[in-house]
């Protein structure tokens, strides 16, 4: 599955690992799964490691558009992870559209990421 989600500190952090190419399919199972966490923690903090990843089709682009307009005022913190200077460019492009604090990680450091998302 090229988007897996996995709840860490009770729920109220979680780990997308995304893979390959994504399709517009797979927010079928990810967008719900978002809300339920939501609904039961509120804002949540968010690690979003790239590593492998080799972006969108139109059709998941248009989700992704669609799922960062609806739920990144639920984000506080979101640590990206991955291993391209895009990616590392996608921190920087997505802060004026986020309340949440971002910042990026290099694969290497994908532990620092998860610690830097635990901090108070």
């Amino acid at each position: 599955m090229p988007i897996q989600l996995n709840e860490n500190n009770d729920g109220k952090t979680i780990a997308v690992q995304v893979s390959g190419k994504l399709v517009k399919e797979d927010y079928e199972h990810f967008v719900p799964e978002f809300d339920r966490l939501v609904s039961l923690h509120g804002s949540l903090r968010v690690l979003f490691n790239m590593t492998d990843f080799h972006g969108w089709t139109a059709g998941a682009l248009w989700e992704d558009t669609k799922f960062a307009t609806h739920h990144f005022s639920q984000i506080e913190r979101l640590a990206i992870v991955g291993e391209k200077k895009w990616q590392h460019g996608m921190a920087t492009f997505i802060q004026p559209f986020t309340k949440a604090i971002v910042k990026y990680f290099d694969h290497a450091d994908s532990a620092k990421a998860e610690i830097w998302l635990a901090e108070p």
